[in-house]
């Protein structure tokens, strides 16, 4: 029983940084139907701000986060939106994704070049330690980042439902033609879909570094598990994709343990064709009609 809660604690807390990265995913393809296949980078990236903030201006920790979030929204954000989806996303969907694709090489080749192709070691915000409860061993690393991230995604929720902003964004989401009529700008409100993926990447990067460390491949793998964890929770409702997102990473960690770790990534594949094959849009998604 306690090595179970122990699984399942490890598997949500991995599940809650898979969360942030396919929110992101399900925000950007609702607004603007455009799909970041950078995402997995742009998780990477702001680790590495945070790291030449302390290593290279000397900046505190709490200063050096906050550089790299104010970098991230307007880099992975206001850059990333103006000067690549902007131009080709009236090209259609494809040349996007193409365009991000590239984006992704070049983010993660130029950290290697310009600061290091070895796994740099990420300083902890909370103090290492375990925690007995029940028979289990409880990381509290794990904890806190359970904790962290839950108020993170709980607070975004609220914000989008409970907000004017965040019901004018989801109205955007939903229908902008319907949305323009009725006077929500909704450019405007697309651009803070971006400037919201930025944060959300930020905060994920910032929590799983200290545990996987800060390394310039560490997007591919990440990027790849958050994809299939929007598409399996719904890659056209946020809860749907946050909901993915934690499953993933109990599934994950469950198969690892008592599978095989050599398999990992193939188990997640079998689930994500499973739920294609027998709910194409998503255990928590919605069925879209589209008239030909």
């Amino acid at each position: 029983m306690g090595n179970v809660l122990q699984l399942l604690l490890a598997g949500l807390a991995t599940g809650a940084i898979y969360a942030l990265a396919a929110a992101g995913f399900a925000l950007l393809w609702q607004t603007a139907r455009t799909i970041n296949f950078a995402q997995g980078e742009f998780v990477m990236l702001p680790a590495f701000f945070v790291l030449a903030g302390t290593e290279w201006l000397g900046l505190p920790l709490g200063l050096a986060i906050l550089l790299a979030l104010v970098l991230a929204l307007l880099v992975l954000g206001l850059l990333f939106k103006r000067a690549i989806v902007d131009p080709l996303l009236p090209q259609g969907v494809l040349p996007v994704v193409i365009a991000t694709i590239a984006v992704g090489i070049l983010l993660k080749e130029s950290v290697k070049e310009f600061y290091s192709a070895e796994a740099q070691p990420f300083p902890s915000l909370v103090a290492g330690g375990t925690l007995h409860l029940a028979g289990a061993v409880l990381s509290l690393q794990d904890i806190a980042v359970l904790l962290v991230a839950g108020l993170a995604i709980l607070a975004m929720q609220l914000f989008l439902t409970r907000t004017r902003l965040g019901r004018m964004m989801q109205a955007t989401a939903q229908n902008p033609e319907v949305a323009l009529v009725l006077g929500i700008p909704t450019r405007r409100m697309v651009l803070y879909t971006f400037l919201l993926n930025a944060a959300l990447v930020t905060l994920a990067s910032i929590l799983i570094s200290p545990v996987y460390l800060a390394k310039f491949d560490n997007g591919e793998t990440l990027g790849l598990i958050a994809f299939i964890a929007a598409i399996v929770g719904g890659f056209n409702q946020i809860r749907g994709a946050i909901a993915g997102g934690f499953l993933v990473g109990v599934v994950d960690n469950f198969g690892a343990a008592y599978l095989s770790s050599d398999y990992r990534t193939g188990i997640l594949l079998l689930l994500l064709i499973a739920v294609i094959l027998l709910r194409p849009h998503g255990l928590w998604g919605r069925a879209e009609e589209r008239t030909v």
